[in-house]
């Protein structure tokens, strides 16, 4: 969103999307239906026409499909960037499906998924009304890889085949050998090897058609061309006011998922949390028909609310694929010793991991590295309970086997950015807790690009860290792979493998379930891998993060997916 990064990587999905994403059920918030359905914040059905404010804290910069790193397409983004495939815009766990955006289906895989074909809608146009053809998507892809337009996500580098070496089409003319286009309907993947989760990559940006004729290169973003139901019309500061108004070719025959109900969207950004929170809150004028869709609410703001019947009626939850962890790096003493990671994990106090981070409004403890969802295959486990308060007893016994009968002295490394996620709050609350079965905790605080580089660092990584971890899609993949396939251990770069785990075992197992197009079994399988590796003890699951934003007082069908886990700008209605 990787949404390691939602936040770090991507925003972020989910941003992302999360967006920024780039989402157990969550429905917004009293009864939101599904594609179309009201939420009922303004009675009566939702109508087309009016204008919705957007207030953001972050600028929707680089808004250039190729340089987004967004899940199923992202919020803002998805409202001009159709993609082949998109996730589905029904409220809570249905709502991490991967469905058809502008091809048939899904996708057709081979045999062993190492080639997936896809076939456009007819009657498919951009903005200029001109018709868009399997040679637009396959240009948006390979524009992905130019070195100008970086910042997208990487999995078709990694997976095309030729895509490691391919530069874009501003240097090599010859376009990507590995995407075919056979007719004006028809485009082709050629893959490396297995990928059963293809689907759920289609939905990214890179996917999204760009004709040739109109491409800038580094100023596409100024005027990108629109497949989807809005155009751009302003986009100043690089994103920070961003003016859309209806792109009149596009057909909603062809779009069973977007409703684009009101006729403009205006982004504001670069705004003050609190400020968005209390113009959200008091909805006066224009802000009346207002949503953010990157802001949350604080404890703060959430103990005021819950006097006010009112306003706690516009308050939606969602849940996100995303999980808060402490990570250990075994090559680093004591870490190398089992019992000593083990005890560690006994003795966190998750209760005051959560009150930390905001409390239970905002905050649900984790036992196992995978979500609490099944589209992640989240199965349930404790290795080593804790309880809600710790175990230190049981920690002191496991130190004394380590050769630790006095207890030891180790350093926690976390961000000084008031993230409540891996920030002083929740490193002070796993000293407290540590400090109780004899574990005495130097607390090492970074600033965020320093704590940064140091914890994705093969060379310089501590023994111990706090850290987190976002799904670029809901599906286990994109969370056990990059943190424990010993193949992506980076050592010139951005390293998530924080434990630096190469298991053969693990390594095969990854490779099994990717040849997997039945992403049940898939899922399933994922959980199963995410149980035993939490046998190793290689990482201590602290909590996964609840959203709680608020929605002005004119906004009608908020709908809210377990893939975001915010609600789906292209449903939400004014009038």
């Amino acid at each position: 969103m990787r949404h390691s990064s939602v936040i770090s990587r991507r925003v972020a999905a989910a941003a992302v999307s999360v967006v920024l994403a780039s989402g157990a059920a969550a429905c917004g918030p009293e009864d939101a239906g599904a594609k179309g359905g009201a939420s009922g914040k303004a009675g009566g059905a939702p109508q087309k026409g009016g204008t919705l404010t957007v207030l953001n804290n972050e600028a929707q910069s680089d808004f250039d499909p190729a340089r987004l790193y967004t899940s199923g397409g992202g919020n803002v983004p998805s409202l001009v960037f159709r993609t082949l495939t998109t996730r589905n815009r029904e409220a809570g766990a249905a709502g991490t499906q991967v469905v058809p955006d502008l091809a048939t289906d899904t996708g057709r895989p081979n045999k062993d998924a190492t080639e997936w074909t896809y076939t456009l809608k007819e009657g498919l146009k951009f903005e200029d009304g001109t018709a868009i053809t399997s040679a637009d998507i396959k240009y948006g892809i390979e524009r992905s890889f130019a070195a100008e337009l970086s910042g997208g996500a990487p999995y078709l580098r990694d997976w095309l085949v030729g895509g490691d070496t391919y530069q874009g089409p501003y240097k090599d003319k010859k376009g990507l050998a590995s995407v075919v286009t056979p007719d004006a309907r028809t485009i082709v993947f050629k893959l490396k090897k297995p990928e059963g989760e293809f689907p759920f990559v289609a939905t990214q940006t890179q996917f999204a058609p760009v004709p040739k004729t109109k491409d800038a290169g580094a100023k596409y973003e100024e005027h990108p061309v629109s497949s989807g139901p809005y155009k751009v019309v302003k986009n100043e500061n690089d994103g920070e006011h961003l003016v859309l108004e209806r792109n009149e070719h596009w057909d909603p025959r062809t779009d069973e998922e977007r409703k684009a109900y009101p006729d403009k969207i205006d982004v504001r950004s670069g705004l003050d949390e609190a400020v968005i929170n209390q113009r959200l809150a008091t909805s006066s004028g224009a802000d009346s028909a207002a949503v953010t869709t990157d802001t949350n609410l604080g404890p703060a703001e959430l103990a005021q609310i819950g006097s006010d019947k009112a306003l706690a009626a516009r308050v939606g939850t969602g849940h996100f694929g995303f999980t808060n962890y402490i990570a250990f790096n075994p090559k680093v003493k004591p870490f190398d010793n089992p019992k000593v990671r083990q005890a560690i994990s006994y003795a966190v106090n998750r209760t005051s991991v959560v009150n930390a981070a905001g409390g239970s409004a905002l905050a649900e403890p984790a036992t196992t590295f995978l979500p609490e969802q099944k589209a992640f295959g989240f199965t349930a486990y404790d290795h080593f309970p804790a309880g809600k308060t710790g175990n230190p007893e049981k920690a002191k016994e496991l130190l004394k086997e380590a050769g630790y009968p006095n207890g030891l002295t180790v350093t926690l490394l976390h961000s000084t950015a008031q993230n409540r996620t891996t920030s002083p709050e929740i490193a002070t609350a796993v000293q407290e807790a540590l400090g109780k079965a004899g574990i005495t905790v130097k607390l090492d605080g970074q600033e965020p690009n320093s704590f940064n580089e140091k914890r994705w660092s093969v060379k310089d990584a501590p023994g111990l860290f706090l850290s987190r971890w976002g799904a670029d899609w809901p599906a286990g993949g994109p969370f056990l792979a990059p943190i424990f396939d010993g193949r992506q251990i980076v050592t010139n770069g951005s390293n998530y493998n924080h434990a630096q785990l190469n298991d053969p075992a693990v390594n095969k197992e990854i490779d099994e379930i990717n040849k997997l197009t039945d992403l049940k079994a898939a899922a399933d399988r994922w959980g199963a891998l995410d149980k035993k590796i939490g046998e190793q003890a290689l990482d201590v699951p602290l909590f996964h993060p609840v959203y709680k934003r608020l929605v002005g007082k004119d906004i009608k069908n908020v709908v809210i997916s377990d893939w975001t886990g915010v609600l789906d700008i292209s449903l939400v209605a004014v009038k």
